[in-house]
């Protein structure tokens, strides 16, 4: 695919201005990575061809109620038979990386064998990376479990942080040599809390104390997961994907300061300390009170193994206010700037966030922003999509970043999420994150005018 960039650079350059990060950023310089990502269920349909197995997604979907319009993730972007084309579109908007996930369920049965069909579909696509010298970051589990996991426990079971252990031994043997970033997770809390403390997501179980054994576990996984990796894929840096946000008391009072720390621990610190401190924060359990996970010995010392980057996906912020001594509710203000999932847009929250684990984490490793991005309600109009709050959104948290790096915060690349328009999990096809619209009849990919503008600032910054 071509992109119909303007050929006189004082055009391109006020394209490109539209979502640039500020001149003299440390994001404009050669070595920073600049990318975008997606995810495998989300974009590659082919559900039930090659060998792939049912995932706890497949199952969620079929269950009534659960997605909104009974939508699936059959055919999503049919990024399976489509991926040549969608390789040629990265390669068009000139980014550096791109970061996907692979589908557990296509790569391996359920007595631990490799499917050779799927492990083919993802060396194809390392090996179509490499030709177009894009580097592959590469995420090994985006909540996609087998089914076959789940029937035996899923995260619950203790034994699932051994098997995600094999299926890390199996891939970074694989695709050795292919890689540039293994991570090891895709936002832990998601699979936890949504997926085992309040069914949101699959595979939809709503107990609290099942949320934070599976975020054990989970967290168990990535540590058991990391000496394969190593091992394997010497050359490549390893680490797992956080999302995070900064939480701000509702009013100036001690009780709304103490709800909004009760909120970072529960969003960011819940994550973050068994990683890098070795320990659950303690105020996590005043939340909720009696879920303390059954942690063996040993267990933490595995889970905070160091890494070599952390992936952070930065959306918006909460504003909290006190219910009580041990809990709070998020304050809605009607007046501010919103995307279509109702989330608040607030780019300082990106700066404030990325200070304070610099603060709070002498040991924090590298940083990658490995999702940031909106939903917005884009359409075509005679070929174009001016998705003109994605533009500003985009700029004001390059800049966000940008200010942060000056203050020296150790950030080495960021991916907007998403490459294209795809399945939104519990939201079926209604929320486009995509900086490429997706025709969901036709699979038409139409760039936004933010894609333009993003490609636009590539390429001059190559030049």
């Amino acid at each position: 695919m071509r992109l119909n960039l303007p050929s006189d650079p004082a055009a391109r350059a006020a394209l490109a201005d539209l979502v640039s990060p500020p001149e003299g950023s440390a994001m404009r310089g050669r070595g920073f990575i600049f990318g975008v990502g997606t995810s495998s269920y989300q974009i590659e349909g082919a559900v039930n061809e090659d060998g792939r197995l049912p995932s706890v997604w497949d199952t969620f979907c079929a269950t009534p109620g659960k997605v909104a319009r009974g939508e699936t993730g059959a055919m999503a972007c049919d990024h399976y038979h489509r991926w040549e084309a969608d390789l040629d579109l990265l390669a068009a908007l000139g980014v550096d990386a791109y970061r996907f996930s692979i589908a557990w369920p296509r790569v391996m049965d359920e007595k631990g064998r490799p499917n050779a069909r799927g492990i083919d579909f993802y060396k194809r696509l390392t090996d179509g990376l490499a030709e177009r010298g894009i580097r592959a970051f590469v995420t090994l589990y985006h909540w996609d479990l087998p089914q076959w996991m789940e029937d035996r426990g899923g995260w619950l079971n203790r034994e699932t942080a051994w098997r995600f252990a094999d299926y890390a031994d199996l891939m970074s043997r694989e695709l050795a040599g292919r890689v540039t970033s293994w991570a090891t997770h895709n936002e832990p809390w998601c699979a936890a809390y949504l997926g085992y403390g309040n069914g949101h997501h699959a595979p939809g179980h709503n107990v609290a104390r099942w949320g934070t054994q599976a975020m054990h576990h989970l967290l168990l996984g990535h540590g058991l997961a990391l000496p394969a990796l190593r091992a394997n894929d010497p050359h490549a840096q390893m680490g797992l994907v956080a999302n995070l946000g900064p939480g701000y008391p509702g009013r100036d009072v001690h009780e709304d300061v103490d709800a909004a720390r009760l909120y970072e621990t529960y969003q960011n610190r819940w994550v973050l300390d068994p990683l890098l401190k070795g320990e659950y924060p303690a105020d996590l359990f005043r939340l909720w009170k009696g879920t303390e996970p059954v942690v063996l010995p040993g267990d933490m010392e595995t889970v905070a193994a160091p890494m070599d980057f952390l992936g952070i996906n930065y959306y918006s912020r909460a504003v909290v206010s006190s219910t009580g001594a041990d809990s709070f509710e998020w304050v809605r203000d009607p007046a501010v700037e919103r995307t279509t999932m109702d989330w608040e847009v607030y780019p300082q929250g990106l700066q404030d966030l990325l200070e304070a684990l610099r603060r709070d984490y002498p040991n924090l490793p590298p940083i990658y922003i490995t999702e940031n991005g909106m939903s917005s309600d884009d359409h075509v109009q005679d070929g174009v999509v001016d998705d003109l709050q994605r533009q500003s959104y985009l700029k004001r948290h390059f800049a966000a970043c940008t200010r942060a790096m000056a203050r020296g915060v150790d950030v080495r690349g960021y991916f907007i999420w998403s490459l294209m328009d795809n399945f939104e999990w519990a939201w079926g096809y209604e929320r486009r994150f995509g900086i490429v619209h997706v025709d969901y009849e036709t699979q038409r990919r139409t760039p936004k005018r933010s894609a333009l503008a993003y490609a636009a600032f590539l390429r001059d910054r190559s030049l």
